[in-house]
C-alpha cells in the first residue's frame, strides 16, 4: 500500500542518533540546546522551546499565557483534538468558531462573533500548512487583552506575509511527530519572544525545577543544587530526538520543496475533475504544505472513493472530524454550519518527501477512473 504519510530519513539522521548514543548523554542536554538554538534562527524568533510532544507544547504555552479557570479561548474545531484537549487541561472554555470552506482554517468573521469579555486568547491552527489570517485575527485580539496562539503543527516552515510561521504570535507551537514536515518520531516546541516566558517555559517541562540536568552538570558550583518554584510536567526533549531534528531542519527546505512539487502535480492533474475541489493556497502565503486534503462535491462519494483507492493499493485519511461533534465536547458545542457540511467532504492523498512520481501517478489515475 502506498501510505498517506511516511517520514524520510538519511543517513545523516542514522548517524546523529548513534553520535548521542555514544555520547552517554542522552537526556535533555547539548543537542537540544542546540536544536533549540537553530529552530529559533531558522524562525526569526528570540527563544525556542523544545519538548516531548505537540501536545505538551499547546499545553504550556496556554499556561504561560495565563489562561486558566473559567477562561474563554476561542479555536477551531478542524484539528486534531490536542488542540482543544489542552484548552481543558487548563481549566479553560473552548469556544467553537466555523471555518472558511476554501482552506478549512478558522473564519475571522465568526471569531469575531464569539468574542466575549471573558475570552482571553484565540488558536489559529493551520490546517494542512496554509497559514491563517493572521493580521485580521492579530487586530481582533488587539486592545481587547486576548492572546494569540498559533498551532503550527502542519506549517513548519510555512510563510505569511514573507515571515516564517513561529515569529508573529504571542506563542506559536510546532508538532515533530513522526508524520511531520519536520519528523523526529515525536517531540515539539514552542517558539516566543519574551525572554522570562522562555525561562518558565524551561522550568515547567521539568516538573518545576529551575535548574536542568545538564546546565547544572555544565557550570559551576553544586551540580545537585536545585530549586522547584512552581507545579511544573515531565515534558522536556532528550537528546536522541534532538539529534534527528537537528538533522531535519538542515533538510526542512528540501523536503518542503519536494511536498510542494507534489502538491502542484497534484492540483495540475486533478483540478479538471468536476466532481472534486483540490486544496488553494492563497496569494499572501507560502503553504508548508502538509497534507494535500480533495472534497468531493457530493458526500456520498467519499467513502466509495476511499474503497476505490484501497482495492487499488492505495491509503487514504480524513483530517478531521470536527472536534466538537466528540462527546467529550458536548457541552461546548454550537452549531457550525460550515465544519458541520464540508467535514463530509474531505480525503486526504498521499504526500510526503519521498512519494516518487510513478507512486503519484498510480493515484492520480485511480482518482480518475472513480467515475469512468
Amino acid at each position: 500500500m502506498i501510505p498517506v504519510f511516511r517520514p524520510s530519513v538519511s543517513d545523516e539522521e542514522i548517524e546523529a542518533v548513534a553520535a548521542v548514543l555514544k555520547s552517554g548523554w542522552w537526556g535533555l542536554g547539548p543537542k537540544t540546546q542546540e536544536f533549540e538554538e537553530k529552530f529559533a534562527q531558522y524562525v526569526g524568533v528570540r527563544n525556542a522551546v523544545a519538548l516531548n510532544s505537540g501536545t505538551a507544547a499547546l499545553h504550556l504555552a496556554l499556561r504561560v499565557l495565563e489562561i486558566g479557570r473559567g477562561d474563554e479561548v476561542i479555536t477551531t474545531p478542524m484539528t486534531f483534538i490536542s488542540t482543544n484537549h489542552a484548552i481543558l487541561y487548563n481549566n479553560a472554555i473552548p469556544v467553537f468558531a466555523d471555518i472558511q470552506a476554501d482552506t478549512l482554517n478558522i473564519d475571522p468573521r465568526d471569531i469575531e462573533r464569539k468574542i466575549t469579555p471573558k475570552t482571553k486568547a484565540i488558536i489559529m491552527v493551520h490546517y494542512g500548512g496554509h497559514p491563517c489570517d493572521i493580521t485580521e485575527i492579530h487586530e481582533l485580539a488587539k486592545g481587547k487583552g486576548i492572546k494569540t496562539l498559533e498551532d503550527a503543527a502542519h506549517a513548519c516552515g510555512a510563510e505569511y506575509k514573507g515571515k516564517r510561521i513561529g515569529s508573529l504570535s504571542d506563542t506559536t507551537c510546532f508538532s515533530f511527530h513522526a508524520v511531520k514536515n519536520l519528523a523526529t518520531g515525536d517531540g515539539g516546541m514552542i517558539t516566543v519572544d519574551e525572554d522570562d516566558a522562555a525561562a518558565r517555559l524551561q522550568k515547567l517541562r521539568w516538573v518545576g525545577i529551575s535548574r536542568g540536568t545538564w546546565n547544572r552538570t555544565a557550570s559551576k558550583g553544586y551540580s545537585w543544587e536545585y530549586n522547584v518554584e512552581e507545579l511544573g510536567f515531565k515534558y522536556h526533549m532528550n537528546d536522541i530526538i534532538a539529534a534527528i531534528g537537528v538533522v531535519q531542519l538542515t533538510r526542512l527546505g528540501q523536503t518542503n520543496a519536494r511536498r510542494r512539487e507534489l502538491a502542484m502535480r497534484y492540483g495540475q492533474t486533478l483540478s479538471d475533475i468536476g466532481w472534486i475541489e483540490t486544496p488553494v493556497e492563497k496569494h499572501h502565503v507560502r503553504s508548508a504544505w502538509h497534507n494535500y486534503v480533495i472534497k468531493v462535491a457530493d458526500p456520498s462519494d467519499r467513502d466509495p472513493l476511499v474503497e476505490h483507492l484501497k482495492a487499488r493499493g492505495i491509503s487514504t485519511g480524513m483530517h478531521y472530524v470536527p472536534n466538537h461533534l466528540y462527546p467529550i465536547y458536548e457541552p461546548y458545542a454550537s452549531h457550525l454550519p460550515i465544519a458541520e457540511r464540508v467535514w463530509k467532504c474531505l480525503i486526504t492523498l498521499p504526500l510526503y518527501p519521498d512519494l516518487t512520481d510513478e507512486e503519484q501517478d498510480q493515484i492520480i489515475v485511480a482518482v480518475k477512473t472513480y467515475r469512468s
